[in-house]
């Protein structure tokens, strides 16, 4: 039983992503990134979607598992040595807390004029628009 932290492991998941190949996959992912309390990131060339979020049998009095004798598998796979108090630290390939960050990997990735391109789109549609009403 773990008794150096306060439960780290038990406050986010990270669940892996196919590796994003072209622009569509990659807008998925700046999608996710708007979103609060969630990042990207790549380790060891595996893209991965980290959430933020408590599990709700961690006791915050004592920062202990309350269905540790029958916690999941996952769980089970956790060690002191692993930890993310006493393990290594994170060596992220890259890592994007926020979708500005990922729109400007994709300009460098696909190039400005891609985003260029969608704004001119975005505003024909817009003209189409008033012109209807």
């Amino acid at each position: 039983m773990c008794t150096k932290c306060t439960g780290l492991c038990c406050r986010y998941f990270a669940h892996p992503l196919d590796d994003p190949e072209d622009w569509d996959d990659f807008d998925d992912i700046r999608w996710y990134l708007a979103h609060e309390d969630v990042s990207v990131f790549v380790e060891d060339g595996d893209w991965y979607i980290n959430v933020k979020n408590k599990c709700r049998h961690l006791s915050e009095k004592d920062y202990k598992c309350a269905i540790y004798d029958k916690r999941p598998k996952i769980c089970r796979g956790y060690t002191e040595d692993t930890c993310d108090l006493t393990g290594d630290n994170y060596d992220y390939d890259l890592h994007f807390v926020n979708d500005t960050q990922m729109e400007e990997y994709m300009k460098i990735k696909f190039g400005q004029k891609v985003f260029e391109k969608l704004e001119k789109k975005k505003a024909n549609k817009s003209k189409t628009r008033n012109k209807k009403k």
